[in-house]
């Protein structure tokens, strides 16, 4: 994958970044106690938003080239022939972080669309809103509007009227109760449900280091803690609405992270490998020399790492209609 000239950043010039050396809320895991930022159900106190801007603006560009455009034809089609399609498309995006789904997405699709963007993180909604697109494939008009706050009881009543549910990255911290939740709220809406970049628990470096197996079996174990489904929610997700009676498509979604992408890499390598030690402690020692040759070998420009994610696109069948 080619980041089409993307600066250099700190992880790829100069010295190697120390381990400790993380934007806030990056890497492909929560920190201790954080929670995805749009919950499906109203448990516990307020918490803080888990991603920062700086990740997300950082990781934008891998997750549009790894998205799964397969899914779209199919998208298109039962968009195309929803009930009530001549007043434009209604799409909700469950924690839209700084918007980049409705940037990848709503230029690919036709017709004019509202996209409703949910997300706790006010700094986030106002940067989703403000950089949202403004027109569709075929120039037809692009609307937002921002909508603060945890999805605390997600329910068909709270869709209705939706045409598209989007998220991205949102399934594997989820648990099998909130994915359940999802399923039902979409199929009982009667709306398409496009979920990309979720993880699919492999991870491919090149060249290989005899800790990578250990490092990833510490991190998918890390990523299934406490409940949440780490890289077993697309397979839960595809069972939920399937029992639902929607049809569902699954495609591969990898990143691909070169000598071009080593500012990424550099960060999700941090955060990859400090969940495998969070997990099982007694890696340590050995996780921060490993870490260190890890980021000697980005910013030398000699390593790549495909991550594995699977999108998913659920399509329920429509109020009224047939699937």
């Amino acid at each position: 994958m080619r980041s089409g000239g993307r600066s250099a950043g700190p992880a790829s010039r100069g010295a190697v970044p120390s381990a400790d050396d993380v934007i806030p809320g990056a890497g492909p895991a929560p920190r201790p106690g954080e929670r995805p930022t749009v919950r499906l159900r109203e448990d516990g106190p307020e918490e803080p938003p888990r991603y920062a801007p700086e990740w997300l603006q950082l990781r934008e560009e891998a997750d549009a080239l790894a998205r799964a455009g397969e899914l779209l034809d199919p998208l298109r089609i039962r968009l195309a022939n929803l009930p009530g399609r001549a007043g434009g498309l209604v799409v909700h995006d469950l924690g839209c972080g700084t918007g980049s789904m409705g940037r990848w997405l709503a230029p690919r699709l036709d017709g004019a669309q509202h996209w409703i963007l949910h997300d706790r993180d006010p700094y986030l909604l106002h940067f989703a809103a403000v950089s949202s697109p403004r027109s569709a494939a075929d120039g037809s008009r692009v609307t937002v509007e921002s909508r603060r706050g945890d999805v605390a009881r997600l329910t068909p009543d709270a869709l209705a009227g939706a045409s598209l549910v989007t998220a991205s990255a949102l399934l594997d911290v989820l648990t099998r109760e909130e994915i359940d939740t999802l399923a039902a709220a979409c199929t009982g809406a009667g709306c398409p449900a496009l979920l990309t970049l979720s993880v699919a628990g492999r991870v491919d470096l090149t060249p290989s280091h005899p800790l990578d197996t250990e490092i990833a079996e510490a991190f998918n174990a890390h990523q299934r803690r406490s409940g949440l489904l780490g890289p077993d929610a697309v397979t839960v997700a595809c069972e939920a609405f399937s029992d639902r009676g929607a049809t569902v498509h699954m495609h591969p979604s990898p990143w691909r992270l070169g000598p071009d992408e080593a500012d990424l890499t550099a960060q999700w390598l941090r955060g990859w490998v400090g969940a495998a030690v969070e997990q099982r402690p007694e890696l340590r020692g050995r996780a921060d020399a490993y870490l260190r040759d890890r980021l000697e070998a980005c910013t030398a420009g000699e390593l790549s790492v495909t991550v594995h994610h699977t999108d998913l696109l659920a399509l329920s069948r429509p109020m009224g209609g047939t699937s």
